[in-house]
């Protein structure tokens, strides 16, 4: 089934929409494990901070141990200076684990027992030093072995030993939460990884299927425009011969109509030199008392030269319309023939021609814009441009002298429009297309003509590969433009047509 353009970028579409819907989940699935990672990362931070400050407080407890026992039993100074240091270090140390655990909910009973624990230990030191100093060394040393400083330091130990446990606890949960974390992540991103990769890979997959359905239907297209270019020259050359049997078959049936026309208006000359001795005869009076002799006058000096000056006008007019015939055919057997023409020269050779014309009429010819150089058929140019420029002219409007505006409007590189544009009597909407049908006039028929002038045009202006059309307004004047190509030769070379 080939793919079609709408098919192709539906695909495209959702393959696209579908890859930016898994980015968009990575990212916001990497965002929520980012904000996770973060609370875990805190949580661990936090605990071991916990964990560390319990470890602190043990140390400094035990450093006031050592340092008790050790003046005990040597009773010199140099062993109170770590007593005395780790003393005053426990409120601080208590202080630190105080607030590392004040965010967890269970904290203050233990912080309570903890602290009267360490109270009642540093009271038993505090209590032993006191006597070593005041010399009742027995009495101190009987204190000792009372196990009494033993059995705080053990519940001292046991408090801070059951909450690390706890915290070591929390520790390696946040730990393996921050692991599973991760994990998740990378497993989300390899997963979308692979998403988007199918999604790309579906879309090319379609683009390439598009491509390749495209290629073959251009070579088959190729295959049957090679196929339509050969049965197109075959028409072409039926066409043309056809043409040719028509041409020769208008100029045959031209040609066979003009000898009897020839006749007829010979035999006409004749009848009208024979009136003479007939009308002398009707008017002599000794035929004037003939019966009937007042009708036979009246056809000899009114009816018959009135008869004859009607075939006359009529074979004059089939004579025009003979030799209009002769000219088309004429015309359609003529072969073109490409050259350089320039425009401002061209115009002026038909302003030359007509300048009678504008001076009896006060008119004028206008050329507005510069007019380009092109390559083209010279004579049906000037036979086209001048007959357009005639009937601007001849159908001048009554009211006012014609002026004939000439101007070249922008086209594609290949083309030029010319414009033929006045203020004669234009034409009416319905007669538009008319004016170029052969033996076709339009408007009112009181100037000489056979109808033949625009329809010749035409037929000039589409050998040349061309076209022409009008816009006009009854009473306000007519515009004609022209399209043609500006190489006549390159036009005749592709149709097969040059001759050069």
């Amino acid at each position: 089934m080939l793919v079609s353009k709408f098919n192709l970028m539906r695909a495209t579409v959702s393959f696209v929409a579908v890859g930016m819907l898994i980015l968009l989940g990575i990212v916001g699935l990497s965002y929520w494990m980012l904000d996770r990672t973060g609370q875990s990362t805190e949580e661990l931070i936090a605990t071991r901070d916990m964990r560390s400050r319990l470890v602190d407080l043990l140390s400094v407890v035990q450093d006031a141990e050592t340092g008790q026992r050790g003046f005990l039993l040597t009773g010199e100074d140099r062993y109170l200076t770590p007593y005395t240091v780790a003393v005053r270090a426990t409120d601080e140390k208590f202080d630190a684990l105080r607030r590392a655990l004040a965010r967890q909910p269970d904290s203050e009973q233990f912080l309570s027992d903890l602290k009267s624990a360490l109270d009642d230990k540093l009271g038993e030191l505090s209590q032993t030093v006191e006597l070593r100093n005041g010399g009742k060394i027995d009495e101190a040393m009987a204190l000792v072995r009372s196990d009494r400083g033993k059995d705080l330091m053990d519940r001292i130990r046991s408090l801070i030993g059951g909450r690390r446990e706890m915290v070591e606890a929390r520790l390696n949960r946040a730990v393996i939460a921050q692991r599973d974390n991760a994990l998740i992540l990378q497993r989300s991103i390899i997963a979308g990884g692979i998403l988007i990769l199918l999604a790309g890979a579906g879309a090319a997959w379609t683009l390439t299927r598009y491509t390749r359905e495209l290629v073959h239907a251009r070579s088959e297209l190729e295959v049957l425009n090679f196929g339509l270019e050969e049965r197109v020259k075959e028409r072409t050359a039926d066409l043309e011969r056809a043409n040719e049997e028509v041409q020769r078959f208008a100029y045959i049936v031209s040609h066979d109509l003009r000898a009897p026309l020839v006749n007829v208006m010979g035999f006409t000359t004749e009848l009208k030199a024979s009136l003479e001795p007939l009308q002398e005869i009707v008017n002599d009076p000794v035929v004037q008392e003939l019966p009937r002799i007042a009708e036979a006058k009246a056809a000899v000096e009114t009816d018959i030269p009135e008869a004859l000056s009607f075939i006359k006008t009529s074979t004059k007019k089939m004579d025009g319309l003979i030799n209009a015939i002769l000219k088309l055919s004429r015309e359609g057997r003529r072969v073109l023939n490409p050259e350089r023409v320039d425009l401002e020269a061209l115009f002026a050779g038909i302003e030359g021609s007509v300048q009678h014309q504008l001076q009896e009429s006060d008119g004028s010819l206008v050329v507005e814009t510069a007019l380009p150089t092109i390559v083209g058929d010279k004579l049906s140019l000037e036979q086209v441009f001048g007959n357009l420029i005639d009937n601007a002219l001849k159908y001048q409007a009554a009211d006012r002298p014609p002026v004939v505006k000439i101007r070249v409007r922008p086209q594609s590189d290949s083309m030029v429009m010319i414009e033929v544009e006045d203020n004669g009597r234009g034409i009416a909407e319905q007669d538009h297309t008319r004016v170029f049908d052969l033996f076709r006039r339009a408007g009112k028929q009181d100037k000489p003509g056979e109808g033949i002038g625009l329809a010749h045009v035409q037929a000039l202006v589409r050998r040349m590969g061309g076209q022409i059309t009008l816009a006009s307004e009854l009473g306000k004047g007519t515009t004609f433009r022209v399209r043609i190509p500006r190489n006549l030769r390159f036009v005749l070379e592709r149709l097969g047509e040059f001759r050069g």
